[in-house]
C-alpha cells in the first residue's frame, strides 16, 4: 500500500481514509483486480493454473485456489472447464 500511496502523492493513512469513505479497503481493491485478472488469465488455454497464480502474486497455488473458491464457489480448474468460461 505504501508504494501505491506514494504514487498517488498521499500518505498511506490518507489512502486508507479515502478508501474507507467509499466503503472499501486496499485489500478489497487488490482482491477485485486479482479476481478480474484471474478470469482473463484462465480464459487463456496457454497458461497453466500455477502460472496464473504466479502472475497474480500468489506464492502458493493452494492460496490462489482458496481465494478463487471464495470468489466463485469453485476451484480455478473447475471454472476453466465449464463451457461458458471461454
Amino acid at each position: 500500500m505504501g508504494d501505491v500511496a506514494r504514487q498517488l502523492h498521499v500518505s498511506p493513512r490518507t489512502l486508507q481514509r479515502r478508501l474507507a469513505e467509499h466503503a472499501t479497503s486496499f485489500q478489497d481493491e487488490v482482491d477485485a483486480v486479482r479476481r478480474e485478472l484471474a478470469f482473463d488469465y484462465l480464459r487463456d488455454a496457454h497458461l497453466g493454473v500455477s502460472e496464473v497464480a504466479f502472475l497474480l502474486g500468489y506464492s502458493e497455488l493452494s492460496t490462489f485456489d482458496r481465494a478463487f473458491k471464495r470468489w466463485t464457489g469453485m476451484t480455478p480448474r473447475v471454472w476453466r472447464e465449464r463451457p461458458e468460461a471461454g
